[in-house]
């Protein structure tokens, strides 16, 4: 094997051991968990949940327009938000519960349980059946150390 033929196989091997520790470091650094949601942070979520919700109950939606993400306000005017909720419903926050965090996308999903009754009982039916349980799901985004409702878009 002459020296030109040494130079390019030992080119070669260099090059194919750049590009497995390149790999390599990219395969670790994929394994890399994102750190779970901390005690702090589960607490101020469920607290914005909360403060969120009995807005809901008092229909107060000028001030659940507060929670919507700021780019969800930065497109949508308070004015096109408010015509989207009904009055003709009343709710109770009965419960909050974490179900996911995504650390990477900085979501977490989260259940919250409601009493839901008509402000109008319009038929026996619905005097006999009251109020009901519900459980909505809702998508909460972490952005510049608070939490944002993430407000769907229909």
């Amino acid at each position: 094997m002459n020296n030109l033929e040494k130079n390019t196989l030992l080119g070669r091997l260099l090059t194919l051991a750049t590009v497995c520790l390149l790999l390599l470091a990219s395969a670790c650094s994929m394994n890399d968990e994102p750190a779970p949601l901390s005690p702090e942070q589960a607490a101020a979520l469920e607290k914005r949940v909360t403060e969120r919700w009995k807005f809901m109950e008092e229909k107060d939606f000028s001030n659940v327009y507060t929670y919507a993400s700021p780019n969800y306000r930065r497109i949508f005017p308070k004015s096109m938000y408010l015509n989207k909720f009904s009055y003709s419903v009343d709710w109770e926050l009965t419960g909050v519960d974490i179900l996911n965090y995504d650390a990477r996308a900085a979501v977490a999903s989260v259940a919250v349980r409601v009493m839901s009754k008509p402000t109008k009982q319009t038929s026996s039916a619905s005097i006999a059946m009251g109020a009901l349980p519900v459980t909505l799901h809702e998508s909460w985004i972490h952005v510049e150390g608070e939490w944002w409702h993430s407000t769907k878009v229909k």
